[in-house]
């Protein structure tokens, strides 16, 4: 017979009753993973989770374009650290994808769309040094907005908390790289072109 912690008169049982989780377990299979005990709004979550598979998306492609359109003295090094950033932005988008259907939502993986769902923007960047400093901003909107993200979620959904939070160190990762790249090719003041990027990040 299975047992359970002992707990003081004044202490709260840490675990629920062993028949009540069996209980539980057995209604609403169809749910998978997402259980009575889940405390968050899933639909809007699913919403912010497909806004940040957008903004990965939307990153891939510019850190792609980027890997092609690199030209100059210093863009071997500078190009290899694209391709890099694209292949770990695409790793996110899979795992986004993959945790709203664990949530039973559908990715959003439609083209029509793609530019208004993503937090950050898709802009070239003319130069070697604009396509850092695009970069640059984007991984900075995504590091706010992300960061929002795990603020929101709490503890309703940790899960999805713990995955936006390892995907946030990620993407302050690559905000630290790109700004030591300006550095080292001696750009003072990283400043984006005339393409303003906006954080949108749609809590309701």
């Amino acid at each position: 017979m299975a047992t359970r912690f002992k707990v003081s008169p004044k202490q709260k049982p840490f675990l629920t009753d062993i028949q009540t989780l069996r209980d539980r377990a057995r209604q609403h299979m169809e749910q998978g993973p997402v259980t009575d005990s889940y405390r968050a709004d899933r639909e809007l979550v699913i919403k912010l989770l497909n806004e940040a598979l957008a903004t990965e998306i939307v990153c891939v492609l510019r850190y792609k374009r980027h890997y092609f359109m690199a030209s100059g003295i210093h863009s071997q090094g500078v190009a290899n650290e694209f391709l890099e950033h694209a292949n770990e932005e695409q790793t996110h988008a899979d795992q986004i994808a993959a945790r709203i259907v664990q949530l039973g939502g559908e990715p959003n993986f439609s083209p029509e769309g793609l530019s208004s769902r993503s937090h950050a923007e898709y802009v070239e960047g003319e130069t070697l040094i604009e396509m850092i400093q695009e970069d640059l901003v984007a991984e900075r909107i995504a590091i706010d907005s992300y960061r929002e993200m795990v603020n929101f979620l709490g503890n309703d959904d940790p899960t999805t908390r713990r995955l936006m939070e390892e995907i946030l160190a990620v993407e302050e990762e690559h905000a630290d790289d790109l700004l030591n790249i300006l550095k080292e090719l001696n750009v003072k003041s990283p400043a984006p072109t005339q393409h303003k990027q906006q954080i949108r990040v749609r809590k309701q």
